[in-house]
């Protein structure tokens, strides 16, 4: 997991001095954690400053990581498949919380 994170600094560090960073498996799956997150109001929106809650919006993010998950199966990394199985578990808590 640490390389990972070393990964998504890197490609921090390039969204910020407008370098894309390289499409990947895991940059995919972040950007799709990302708007989860954006929507179970953790992160605010973007060009903004201003956070809110969508319930749908969250599910649906989940959802389509769930569904790469399920059709990506036996083709994915070690690596790839903690991330989305990490990431799953992490947004379904999230979204539970915001839920109840």
């Amino acid at each position: 997991m640490a390389q990972e994170q070393k990964k998504d600094e890197s490609a921090t560090q390039e969204a910020q001095a407008g370098v894309l960073p390289q499409v990947t498996f895991a940059t995919f799956l972040l950007s799709l954690n990302t708007s989860a997150l954006v929507h179970l109001g953790e992160l605010p929106e973007p060009g903004s400053e201003k956070t809110s809650v969508d319930l749908d919006l969250a599910r649906h993010a989940i959802d389509t990581i769930a569904m790469l998950k399920e059709k990506t199966a036996g083709n994915l990394t070690e690596e790839e498949e903690r991330l989305i199985d990490s990431m799953l578990f992490d947004l379904r808590m999230l979204f539970i919380k915001k839920a109840g």
